[in-house]
């Protein structure tokens, strides 16, 4: 593995195809990176990628282009057959949505502007905004994986997943991963806006080997803006499964290509959820700003006062407001929260989150997007306390 000073140059370099530094290139050799000769001479064998918003064909290291020493072992053998893409929405329902909407209405954006205007309130969250930043973009020696989860549907965990894949992907330099393990019909890939999926969680688990370059694996992951990748649960097909085995093997062999990981889990007390939280370095439950949402979290969180101690605290409660008027207090909701020893962030209410589908950044409330990057940098800030 690459030292702590040049992991996240090494892996740079290898997605964008420049050769490394003239000292530097034995050791890439050394450690799977492919020749610059290689890089820029794709064997004939390699299929063309696929467009950026859908998945991307396999990489060079197919059995048709690389050498086989030696036979892998059965449970890495290629699929005979890839699988074919298919479209996120359907085209019959894609005519249905409406003109995604701004966060929140008009007088409340115009109403913001002239207080920045006639106060110094400008210059404060300028400030906060960059010592935020720079809490996310500490550099890593090894990849941080973050699972998402819930107590139930509906409590805005995927949303919170796709909130955090899209803060360290936009503030981050090295590669980001978004991984769907919830292969019941998880909505991941459209609320990060792919249009096709073709592989998935389940048909990598079979594929991955060690000796893949970061260009290998990016094939067959579906890519999103600012230097992210997506690795769907499902083809939204009902009945697909994903095992404890198969996860384990995909997180285990695509964490060091990845400076961060944000993993989509399926709702508690699921098997593969369970083992996410428990090798994640730190935890993220969504809950809803409801009665039932926050007593059933708080459940949870007293169930984890009686586990290891590093366990409830490296888990952040991202409390959603999903109206906007709360039936609970919630800033009384989460000092409850808190109680436990675990990390309570309030999302507020936001009318672009709200209507679903893809997450446009640019339409998000500004205290929305304030929130989520300081959510993402709580976050990350405890997946570096566990090494």
């Amino acid at each position: 593995m690459p030292n702590a000073d040049n992991w996240q140059g090494d892996v740079l370099r290898d997605l964008r195809g420049t050769p490394p530094p003239q000292r530097a290139q034995s050791h890439g050799a050394a450690h799977g990176h492919r020749p610059a000769q290689e890089q820029q001479q794709p064997p004939q064998e390699q299929p063309q990628p696929q467009p950026r918003t859908g998945a991307r064909a396999p990489g060079p290291n197919t059995p048709a282009s690389s050498p086989a020493p030696a036979a892998p072992p059965a449970r890495m053998q290629r699929p005979a057959r890839s699988p074919d893409s298919r479209p996120v929405v359907d085209s019959a329902l894609s005519g249905t949505a409406r003109r995604p909407r701004q966060g929140e209405p008009a007088a409340a954006r115009v109403s913001r502007a002239i207080r920045r205007i006639v106060s110094s309130s400008a210059a404060r969250e300028v400030a906060e905004i960059t010592r935020t930043a720079e809490r996310i973009q500490q550099p890593v020696t090894t990849g941080r994986q973050i699972a998402v989860t819930s107590i139930r549907g509906g409590a805005g965990k995927t949303t919170v997943a796709a909130l955090l894949g899209t803060a360290y992907a936009h503030y981050r330099q090295d590669p980001v991963l978004l991984v769907e393990a919830d292969p019941a019909l998880g909505s991941l890939p459209l609320r990060l806006g792919a249009e096709t999926l073709r592989w998935t969680t389940a048909d990598l688990a079979d594929i991955v080997e060690p000796q893949m370059s970061l260009l290998d694996v990016t094939g067959y992951l579906v890519q999103l803006p600012d230097n992210a990748w997506l690795l769907p649960g499902s083809q939204g097909r009902i009945g697909a499964m994903l095992d404890t085995a198969a996860y384990e093997r995909v997180m285990v062999a695509l964490r060091r290509y990845f400076g961060v990981t944000v993993v989509d889990c399926e709702t508690l007390p699921a098997e593969v959820a369970r083992v996410a939280l428990s090798a994640a370095q730190a935890r993220v439950l969504a809950a809803p700003a409801t009665l039932d949402g926050i007593t059933s979290t708080y459940a949870v969180l007293q169930w984890m006062q009686g586990l290891p101690s590093h366990m409830i605290a490296g888990t952040v409660v991202a409390l959603t407001s999903t109206t906007s008027r709360p039936g609970i207090d919630v800033e009384d909701a989460a000092e409850k929260l808190r109680s436990t020893g675990a990390t309570v962030h309030v999302l507020p209410h936001d009318r672009h989150l709200a209507a679903g589908g893809a997450l446009r950044t640019e339409l998000l409330a500004r205290p929305t997007r304030l929130a989520a990057t300081r959510l993402a940098a709580e976050v990350f800030q405890l997946s570096q306390k566990r090494r």
